[in-house]
């Protein structure tokens, strides 16, 4: 059962592949496709954007293909960065000018008015470019004054997950599969998979 994860992000790519391995799925990353498409991500939500990744990629690809979208959202911001979280600090921005740039748009916020979340929305397309599969998942914390740990990506140094009262950079990879908005999404997926695999749907 041919999947492949919709992400050049190769971090990204080996957290979803560790995820779904074990469920018997053949995993690849765009990585491995030099003609996939470099799809505009241009919706007005992660549901959106998850869409047209999966479904695009998938007709051009001819393959099942799961995307996601995800991000952080914070209450004092209003919801932001939001879909723009990858892009935050302007189009090429890398992860520690992002997480900069958070840090100045909180800098008058107290530690107790910090609160966010991570979201994740994945989607599932067939070769068609039908949909076959959605979920969502989420993870509640608040922003930290400054970051700590190396673990992870995005804004993982700044983003302390209360019930550990540690930043995702602390957290191993390990209790990050098991707790992060992605894994969480796609636990809430795996069932629709196999349904689908079952049904021959991928026969």
């Amino acid at each position: 059962m041919q999947l492949v994860i919709g992400t050049t992000n190769r971090a990204k790519g080996r957290e979803l592949t560790e995820l779904l391995a074990p469920f018997g799925f053949q995993i690849q990353t765009l990585q491995d496709f030099p003609q996939a498409l470099d799809v505009v991500e241009d919706g007005d939500s992660f549901a959106a954007n998850a869409q047209a990744k999966a479904c695009q990629q998938a007709i051009h690809l001819q393959s099942w293909v799961l995307a996601d979208d995800s991000g952080l959202e914070v209450t004092a911001l209003k919801g932001a960065p939001g879909i723009y979280s990858a892009r935050y600090a302007g189009p090429q921005a890398s992860d520690v000018e992002n997480n900069a740039h958070l840090l100045a748009a909180l800098a008058d916020t107290p530690p107790k008015k910090r609160q966010a979340r991570y979201y994740c929305h994945v989607t599932v397309a067939d070769p068609s470019g039908t949909i076959r599969a959605e979920s969502s998942g989420t993870c509640h914390g608040t922003i930290r004054l400054e970051g700590s740990g190396s673990n992870g990506f995005g804004y993982d140094p700044l983003f302390e997950v209360r019930e550990y009262h540690q930043t995702f950079g602390q957290l191993g990879p390990a209790v990050k599969r098991a707790i992060s908005h992605r894994a969480r999404a796609l636990r809430a997926i795996v069932p629709q998979l196999r349904q689908l695999a079952s049904s021959g749907a991928w026969s």
